[in-house]
């Protein structure tokens, strides 16, 4: 852990001239910043074989009203959402967590600051930081980063 689900609706799954956006793009610039998230003694907030972003267009989805205000304000109505959900561990700090949140949504708005200006979309970026109830890992991915 820590992993970082991102939900769209899949009409966002288009080019940008079409209102859509780069959601890879995202999700290797999300990928990025987490790995360079640093706590208070200067260490890797998170493990680099650890960070996961992955991204799902929802099969079937509603937003607000199905866009009649959308329409009414001289818009297409075509809605659009994203939610993202970073899952990370106990054991960091209020100000890591907090400075992390900043550094994700300051990508996140980065990244949706042209849609936010031409269509009507909604994003929410959330952190949660889990007790688990089980937990059971596997991977052969850590020992690539952990040589020494």
């Amino acid at each position: 852990m820590p992993h970082l689900t991102i939900l769209y609706t899949p009409n966002l799954d288009r080019s940008a001239s079409e209102g859509g956006s780069d959601i890879a793009a995202l999700c290797q610039t999300l990928a990025t910043t987490m790995n360079a998230q640093r706590d208070e003694a200067g260490q890797p907030v998170f493990p680099v074989g650890g960070v996961r972003v992955l991204a799902y267009p929802a099969a079937h989805f509603a937003v607000a009203d199905g866009g009649a205000a959308g329409r009414a304000a001289g818009g297409t109505g075509d809605y659009a959402f994203v939610y993202l959900n970073l899952r990370m561990a106990r054991g960091r700090s209020a100000a890591v967590q907090e400075a992390v949140g900043r550094a994700l949504d300051e990508r996140v708005n980065a990244h949706f600051a042209p849609l936010l200006a031409t269509r009507h979309i909604g994003v929410t970026l959330q952190i949660d930081e889990g007790t688990e109830v089980f937990n059971s890992r596997h991977s052969s991915l850590h020992p690539l980063f952990n040589k020494g």
